[in-house]
């Protein structure tokens, strides 16, 4: 009997699991669907907005630039310096040291001969310890504030209370703007002020490429295999999935590499969450929250065009803890705003998006794991006939092969950043490499962060850096 039950557990699950990738794949392709319409749409406003003659526009909205950083001693002079050059009519750079360990602090003060104020500041948002803040003798848009130690979070809020604009962009001190990237993605707040909140741009995998004293001289595919896996899931996460949910009004994330906010909103939800290590989805669904409960027409928008350039691990062990911490991350805002999922308070939101975040983005680990071995165990011991195990092989494979190959096949049409045909070829083969092996890592990471999930645990993520004046991977 007990034989029995375990034999149609097994075929009940792979049932449920083949089920479970049909549906998955039908709201993809819808998700897809709509990513095209949108990146169409976009490149046709394109020819009407002059970005040269916006820089100097009094309509353009002066930016506070916030970078927080922790350790970060090896890339931080290169990433400021990339922000001070950018195309923009009027902005300020606002560093956050949160007390950091290394010689972070040390190396602004000498790079930029940084001079510390007496003036107080208006504390909007509680935070730790402010140490003190300092201007630059060189820069005069340049401020640094120096505090204790704690979190990405509230590192961010100790920037909104010092920023002086009505908006602000967070930008982690591990990335590079391309010039234009900033106006591009302000563009939402000067097309419709009276709606757009928040904005996000896409954010690509710097490794491989040539990088000179904060600018990217070169853009490259890096030459080992985990970068290239990843600048593969980045176009798959931005180009298909951010900008589906976009065209729905239902974008729940903005990268917190990459994207724009209006202070004042910002400010009324309180600021970035503490404690949580998804702070930038949280920031986000509290934003939604309180706009919707103001019952206010808002918008909250992605923009496949503007770039972020970020550094992603070359080691498995760094590549694990980001992703354990990103599925953690999830988990903290989703379960912090459950009343939200299934709420037709929320709209798309709360009936559509919520619910596909919980049910494919949190759980799909879970299923997709337990989906491998009940199929492959109820194939063994003949419950199951090859022709299932094909059809289940076809949706939780080939499909993911055709995503990321679209992926490329956008980025290739509509943006061309790759100069070399080469580097289109060996992503096209990445897209397909990395469903046999490194998705299934992935989602092995994915599922260990979810059973050893813990509420509200802050932690900053630490990935070995490299120097940003050379060639980033050989």
């Amino acid at each position: 009997m007990l034989k029995d039950a375990v034999l149609a557990i097994l075929a009940g699950f792979s049932q449920f699991s083949l089920y479970y990738l049909i549906f998955m794949n039908v709201v993809n392709s819808l998700l897809l669907a709509l990513a095209l319409r949108g990146i169409r749409r976009y490149r046709e406003n394109l020819r009407s907005w002059p970005y040269k003659k916006m820089i100097s526009s009094v309509y353009v909205p002066p930016v506070s630039i916030l970078v927080p950083c922790y350790n970060e001693a090896k890339t931080i002079v290169d990433n400021i310096e990339s922000l001070l050059a950018i195309e923009y009519s009027q902005f300020e750079v606002v560093v956050i040291n949160d007390g950091s360990k290394d010689d972070t602090m040390k190396t602004l003060i000498r790079a930029f001969d940084l001079k510390k104020l007496d003036s107080p500041y208006k504390k909007e948002v509680h935070t730790k310890d402010v140490k003190g803040i300092y201007l630059s003798s060189k820069r005069i848009n340049l401020k640094v504030v120096d505090k204790v130690n704690g979190g990405k979070a509230d590192a961010l809020n100790a920037g909104i209370n010092v920023a002086k604009y009505p908006l602000f962009t967070a930008i982690d001190a591990d990335s590079i703007l391309e010039k234009n990237s900033l106006l591009k993605v302000v563009r939402p707040f000067i097309d419709d002020p009276e709606r757009v909140v928040a904005s996000g741009g896409i954010v690509r995998v710097l490794n491989g490429s040539k990088v000179k004293s904060g600018f990217i001289e070169e853009v490259g595919l890096s030459r080992k295999a985990l970068p290239t896996f990843q600048t593969i899931e980045y176009l798959r996460a931005f180009l298909f999935g951010r900008m589906g949910w976009s065209e729905l009004d239902s974008l729940l994330i903005v990268s917190g590499a990459f994207g724009v906010f209006r202070k004042s909103i910002v400010l009324k939800v309180g600021g970035y969450t503490e404690n949580t290590i998804g702070e930038d989805m949280e920031l986000i669904l509290k934003m939604h929250r309180q706009m919707r409960q103001e019952e206010k027409d808002y918008e909250i928008v992605f923009v496949p065009d503007p770039v972020c350039w970020t550094q992603a691990p070359e080691d498995l062990k760094s590549l694990k803890g980001q992703r354990i911490r990103w599925h953690r991350g999830l988990m903290d805002s989703l379960l912090s705003n459950r009343s939200m999922i299934l709420n037709p308070k929320y709209g798309v939101i709360g009936l559509v998006a919520m619910p596909y975040y919980f049910l494919i983005e949190m759980l799909g680990p879970v299923v997709e794991i337990l989906g491998y071995i009940s199929v492959i165990g109820s194939l063994f011991l003949g419950i199951l006939n090859v022709e299932f195990a094909l059809l289940y092989f076809t949706f939780a494979v080939l499909y993911g092969i055709f995503l990321s190959i679209t992926s490329v096949m956008l980025e290739e049409y509509n943006f061309m950043k790759y100069d070399k045909i080469s580097d289109y070829l060996r992503m096209m083969l990445y897209a397909v490499l990395e469903n046999f092996g490194y998705r299934q890592l992935t989602t092995w990471w994915r599922l260990r962060a979810f059973f050893g999930y813990r509420p509200k645990k802050n932690q900053w993520g630490t990935i070995e850096r490299k120097e940003f004046n050379t060639k980033i991977t050989t």
